[in-house]
C-alpha cells in the first residue's frame, strides 16, 4: 500500500498539464476490408492510427469509445511511449477514419474486431493488450473472446465484460431500468435527428459530454430518447472541457467539425446490438481466459458499473479478473491519469513485465559509477 501511494504522488508529481500535443503526432492509415450489409458490398475503408515506439517488445492497443479519438489516451501514451509500443486508433467512423456507410448492421463486434487485426496486422504486431474506454472496452473485451491468438490481455477502462449470455434484451426494455440509457434509443431511432443536433455546435457538443466528477452535466442528462443535449439548454456557456487545454479542445473541434458524427453511432444502432449479440451464440463462448483488468469510476453518470458488474456476473466469465475503482466520472483516464495509470503499471508489471528502458539521467549516474 505504501509502494502505491508513492508511486501514485510521484506519477502525479510529474504529470505534464499537456501530456501529448496532438498536433504534432503524426497518424498512419491502413485499408481494412468492411462488408456494408445493407448493400451486399464490401468495400477497404481508411483506418487511422497513431504507432509510436515501434521497436519495443510488447505492444498495448488503444481503444476509444464514443465519443472518442486517439488522443482520449493522452496521458497514458505518456506514461508508457518509453517501455511499450503504443497504438492507439480512430475507430471506424473518428476522425477520419472511414465507415462502409451502414450504421445499422455493419458496425458488430466482429467488424470492429476486424479493423483492430487489420491495424495490428498493418503495424506488424502480432499479439497485443488491448486497452478499451467506454464501448472500446467492449471491443477489446470481444476481441480478446474471439481472437486470443492475438490479444493477450484486456484492459478495461469505465465499462466492465459485458457478456453476451441472456436473451437479447431491446434497449427500450433496459431503459426502464436504466433510464440514464435514454440517450441509447435516441441514438439509434432518431440517428438522422441525433447527427443534426450534435453536428450543430460541436464544441457545445463535447463540453456537455466529456465532464468530471467536480464539474458534472445536469441532472436530466442522458435521460431523454429525443435529444442528447436538452438538459443543457438552461446554461448559455457550457464551460470547458476540464482535462483539456485549449489547444486540446480546439483540435477535437476541428475533429468532429470535419468529420461529423455522422458515422459515430453505430454502437448504439439495434441492428448492431443484435448484430453482435448473434454472433457471440453463434460462437458458443462467453468466457476471456486471458488476464483482465477492469478500472471502473464510482461516479460515471452513465450508470453504477461496480453494481453493474455484479448484476452480469462479468467476473464468473473473466477468470483472470483484476478489478480496481477510482472515485471518478465516465473519463477516468484523464480526470484520475495518476492513479489509474498506476493500476495499470502495476498489473502489466505482474502479467506483461518488459525490460524498463533506462532514462538519461539513469545512464549518467551509471557512467559516473
Amino acid at each position: 500500500m505504501h509502494m502505491q501511494a508513492a508511486a501514485l504522488a510521484l506519477a502525479t508529481a510529474c504529470r505534464m498539464v499537456l501530456a501529448v500535443d496532438p498536433r504534432t503526432v503524426p497518424l498512419t492509415s491502413t485499408k481494412c476490408s468492411a462488408p456494408n450489409r445493407a448493400t451486399g458490398v464490401t468495400k477497404d475503408i481508411e483506418i487511422k492510427y497513431v504507432d509510436i515506439n515501434p521497436q519495443a517488445e510488447r505492444t498495448l492497443l488503444m481503444v476509444h469509445g464514443w465519443p472518442g479519438l486517439w488522443h482520449v489516451w493522452r496521458e497514458q501514451i505518456e506514461a508508457f511511449k518509453d517501455d511499450y509500443h503504443i497504438v492507439a486508433v480512430n475507430q471506424r467512423g473518428f476522425g477520419g477514419s472511414e465507415h462502409p456507410g451502414d450504421l445499422e448492421t455493419s458496425n458488430t463486434m466482429g467488424d470492429l474486431t476486424g479493423d483492430l487485426t487489420c491495424v495490428l496486422a498493418h503495424a506488424k504486431v502480432e499479439k497485443a493488450i488491448c486497452v478499451g474506454h467506454d464501448w472500446g472496452s467492449q471491443v477489446c473485451h470481444e476481441a480478446a473472446r474471439m481472437r486470443p491468438d492475438i490479444f493477450d490481455g484486456v484492459i478495461g477502462y469505465a465499462i466492465p465484460y459485458l457478456p453476451y449470455d441472456s436473451p437479447f434484451t431491446p434497449m427500450s426494455r433496459l431503459i426502464k431500468l436504466l433510464p440514464t440509457l435514454s440517450y441509447n434509443l435516441y441514438f439509434s431511432d432518431k440517428t438522422a435527428q441525433a447527427t443534426v443536433e450534435l453536428n450543430r455546435d460541436v464544441r457545445r457538443t463535447l463540453r456537455a459530454t466529456l465532464r468530471t466528477v467536480n464539474t458534472p452535466p445536469p441532472t436530466g442528462f442522458l435521460r431523454s430518447t429525443d435529444s442528447f443535449l436538452r438538459a443543457w439548454d438552461t446554461i448559455e456557456v457550457i464551460p470547458p472541457i476540464p482535462f483539456f487545454s485549449k489547444d486540446e479542445e480546439n483540435y477535437w473541434v476541428e475533429q468532429f467539425e470535419a468529420h461529423g458524427f455522422n458515422y459515430t453511432f453505430g454502437f448504439y444502432t439495434a441492428g448492431t446490438r443484435y448484430g453482435s449479440w448473434a454472433l457471440v451464440q453463434s460462437q458458443g463462448n462467453q468466457t476471456i481466459p486471458q488476464p483482465v483488468l477492469s478500472i471502473l469510476p464510482t461516479s460515471d453518470p452513465v450508470a453504477d458499473w461496480v453494481s453493474a458488474a455484479k448484476l452480469l456476473k462479468s467476473a464468473d466469465h473473466t477468470p483472470q479478473l483484476t478489478v480496481k475503482t477510482t472515485v471518478a466520472a465516465h473519463w477516468l483516464q484523464m480526470e484520475k491519469s495518476a492513479e489509474v495509470n498506476v493500476f495499470m503499471q502495476e498489473w502489466l508489471d505482474v502479467h506483461y513485465p518488459v525490460r524498463k528502458r533506462e532514462s538519461e539521467e539513469e545512464k549518467h549516474k551509471k557512467d559516473e559509477l
